[in-house]
């Protein structure tokens, strides 16, 4: 049965117990983004989104760098929890990084000098969308995700590893797999204290 965008969305979660088992090929996964980055809308089309996917040993390097940088930075009696944390997102099949190219950015920024200060905030917003749109499409064919955020001191290495370009910043990383467990129950707050309708 085919689900409907609303059920997509409703089904979404955050796995943090993922495999290296895929239910699709690597093409269906490629093609998921390739529709993402097409599709998606952006701010004056700006289309400053730039996502890379991370398959194999480079999802596996990822995890790695994040790993050995926070060995770095937390102290050792506290730095099992951490790694535990790593591993799990390690453990899963992939990963996709979102970024954005800052030089699109500035390009508007001068182009359009009064919006100067909303296009790094619009460029943002952008990301956001594509992060949803792929989180949820992953979702829809039987992976679990979790959206993390180890930048900006992964930058650097991470820049270097992938030769990717300089103005490419670094916005988040979705690591994803099959799930091994079910997700967190999702609790709301009230929607009257969410939202104001005016008839």
């Amino acid at each position: 049965m085919e689900t409907s965008f609303k059920q997509a969305i409703q089904q979404r979660r955050s796995y943090y117990a993922i495999t290296d088992q895929s239910p699709v090929s690597n093409k269906e996964i490629e093609d998921i983004i390739n529709f993402a980055v097409q599709h998606v809308p952006s701010a004056f089309n700006s289309q400053s989104t730039r996502v890379v996917l991370l398959l194999g040993e480079h999802h596996k390097k990822l995890w790695n760098i994040v790993l050995e940088t926070l060995r770095k930075m937390v102290k050792p009696e506290s730095f099992a929890g951490t790694q535990n944390k790593i591993d799990s997102f390690a453990a899963g099949y992939a990963t996709v990084l979102f970024l954005e190219d800052q030089t699109v950015v500035e390009s508007l920024q001068n182009s359009f000098p009064s919006y100067s200060e909303n296009f790094p905030i619009w460029s943002q917003q952008t990301s956001a969308m594509h992060q949803l749109t792929i989180w949820t499409m992953l979702e829809e064919v039987g992976f679990g995700a979790s959206l993390q955020h180890y930048n900006p001191i992964i930058d650097a290495e991470v820049h270097q590893q992938w030769n990717l370009p300089e103005k490419w910043k670094l916005i988040a990383q979705m690591p994803f797999g099959k799930p091994s467990a079910t997700a967190g129950e999702k609790t709301f707050q009230p929607l009257k204290e969410r939202i104001k309708v005016f008839q």
